[in-house]
């Protein structure tokens, strides 16, 4: 379905499939979750062959929150002819994924390689993948509390944005003798004029 008959998701936030400008490499498609599977399993009978990468986006105002892309190439059975040169057939597989936590099943067993693109995607946004082998972090520690790419995640971390923040540095921080904001650079440059022997210890000249 072109981009631009794709109908806009409730929420405050636009899916930008509807909005955004034809993407001229790629065929783009939006199905719902329950889909999924059986979309994937039509396009790879299709030619859709091979899995190039999965990614998550976060749409924090919209519902649903999650968008997980799926990047698909469809590998030629047959010598391509000079005008299929360069031009392969591109296809994004958008799903809109709701509910927290989110899950989707895995397709593990359809494409191995989607192994790690979906530990990653567990890891830095926290969606499930229903029937993964061994799914746990693989970017972050074990232990670590929330999932980094999340639109809502502090910045500092959760750990420390639970304590207080650092005060700025005050006068009484700063060394003794060191001249004034305004009159730093001068008293530099009268330092290092003195250790050239070009003024006096007394700031005259010899």
């Amino acid at each position: 379905m072109p981009s631009s008959q794709v109908p806009s998701i409730a929420g405050t936030a636009l899916d930008p499939t509807a909005v955004r400008p034809e993407i001229a490499d790629a065929e783009i498609e939006r199905i719902a979750p329950v889909q999924l599977r059986a979309r994937l399993a039509e396009l790879r009978a299709e030619g859709f062959t091979m899995l190039l990468d999965i990614g998550g986006v976060d749409y924090l105002e919209r519902e649903p929150r999650f968008d997980v892309v799926y990047h698909l190439l469809a590998l030629p059975d047959r010598p391509a002819t000079v005008a299929e040169v360069g031009v392969p057939r591109r296809l994004r597989l958008l799903v809109g994924v709701p509910g927290d936590p989110a899950s989707l099943p895995s397709i593990c067993d359809l494409w191995p390689n989607a192994d790690w693109a979906e530990r990653e995607i567990y890891d830095l946004y926290g969606i499930v993948f229903e029937g993964h082998p061994d799914l746990k972090r693989i970017q972050m520690p074990s232990d670590w509390v929330g999932y980094p790419l999340r639109k809502d995640y502090p910045l500092r971390g959760p750990a420390r944005e639970a304590t207080p923040r650092p005060a700025f540095a005050l006068k009484s921080n700063v060394p003794a003798g060191t001249p004034p904001g305004g009159k730093v650079a001068a008293a530099l440059q009268k330092q290092i004029a003195r250790a050239r022997g070009q003024v006096a210890g007394n700031g005259e000249k010899p």
